[in-house]
């Protein structure tokens, strides 16, 4: 006999959970996409999307996923043969520096493993050492959705001012827009890339660009950029086509549109701020005591600081994740994620990693009956571990 059958709940670090006004939404006929009121609605969307970001700039919108936002930012800042020095904390930083390579972007890359941030003093010192001033931009994730590693955003700005570089900082936020506090311009940022799936809890299928006029300025008329990818027309187009070189994705709007009342407007973009970050220490109390009995089981990244408020990267010892992961889903319907870029394909050890997303449209009693399953799924399995995870995580819930 299994217990998963009636609603699933997929803490997979996206597509996050869509909320069910978004879905509604979103099913309707297509409208009038020459005038009237997608138009304006679109046209009221456009402030909201440079608020979820913290800027006053300019966003460009996208069909895509997250990727098309990492090939749209590329090809309007680099010409071919110009240099890119990626900052990487996991599978996606690597995963930005090969697309930049495969368009014809020369890479320098500071990695810094799978479970530590970039460190602002190795970055300062990089770009000392660039007397030359062939770097271009700096790419970096805020969060790395793999390894769930957080980076300090306006520490790497101060180190990049106090080496005196004129490199543009580029922020992936792929992970952790509308979870994680940013704020563009008050940090220094020069462009950012996002997706709908995640924090904005839209389906698949839209990406997104903002960039300073110091961006503008500089970037756009590349021998990499195409008609389609060009983000001037995008951003400050005359005509509502020009948002999206063509056929707007209509119910994707209207779901964006539900999705950001809920953020700015209802609940407020600090609310849920501080929601994922309750959310978060919950599922790492849990985690704490049940690494107590069993030093195999542990969260990825050792500081809180810099953990992803939006998901949590954890090592259960192999096989016991994927054990773990298997028993979730079959026997309580609960879908885990699985340790993306910890190990290789090969290599057994993969099957020790998981993650938990805590994303978007996310509550205390998803989140909680989450780690409840999985608990009753360590019980089941007689995987060692310490007692009292659901206490905790329910204590850190309690504190608010």
């Amino acid at each position: 006999m299994s217990l998963a059958n009636g609603q699933p709940y997929r803490a997979i670090p996206g597509p996050s959970v869509i909320p069910d006004r978004v879905q509604r939404a979103m099913h309707r006929g297509s409208p009038n996409i020459y005038g009237g009121a997608l138009v304006e609605m679109v046209a009221g969307m456009i402030p909201d999307l440079r608020r979820v970001a913290g800027t006053a700039h300019h966003v460009a919108p996208y069909i895509g996923n997250g990727h098309a936002a990492w090939e749209a930012a590329n090809a309007n800042i680099f010409s071919k043969g110009e240099t890119a020095l990626v900052l990487a904390s996991g599978h996606f930083g690597h995963g930005w520096a090969n697309h930049a390579r495969g368009m014809g972007i020369d890479v320098e890359m500071l990695d810094f493993g799978r479970a530590d941030p970039a460190d602002p003093a190795r970055l300062e010192t990089a770009l000392r050492a660039d007397r030359e001033r062939k770097i271009k931009a700096v790419l970096v994730t805020q969060v790395d959705t793999a390894s769930s590693v957080r980076n300090d955003i306006a520490a790497l700005r101060a180190a990049m001012d106090a080496a005196g570089h004129d490199a543009l900082l580029v922020v992936d936020c792929i992970a952790s827009l509308g979870c994680d506090e940013y704020h563009m311009d008050d940090w220094g940022v020069d462009v950012t890339v996002a997706a709908c799936q995640k924090g904005l809890m839209v389906p698949p299928g839209m990406s997104f660009v903002w960039f300073s006029d110091k961006a503008r300025s500089r970037c756009g008329e590349t021998d990499l950029v195409t008609p389609y990818w060009r983000w001037g027309p995008r951003a400050q187009g005359e005509e509502f086509w020009q948002y999206w070189f063509g056929t707007a994705p209509t119910a994707h709007l209207y779901g964006l549109r539900e999705a950001l009342d809920m953020i700015l407007h209802e609940e407020g973009l600090e609310n849920v701020w501080r929601r994922h970050e309750v959310l978060a220490g919950a599922v790492w109390a849990a985690f704490d005591a049940w690494g107590a009995g069993n030093p195999a089981i542990a969260m990825n990244v050792r500081d809180p600081a810099f953990r992803g408020r939006s998901v949590t990267a954890a090592r259960l010892g192999a096989p016991h994740a994927t054990q773990l992961r298997d028993w979730c889903e079959a026997e309580a319907g609960v879908t885990l994620g699985i340790g993306l870029g910890m190990s290789t394909p090969d290599d057994p050890a993969g099957d020790g990693f998981l993650r938990v997303a805590h994303m978007g449209h996310v509550n205390a009693h998803m989140t909680l009956g989450a780690l409840a399953v999985m608990e009753a799924g360590i019980l089941a399995l007689k995987i060692p571990h310490g007692p009292g995870g659901i206490a905790a995580a329910a204590a850190r819930v309690a504190q608010g």
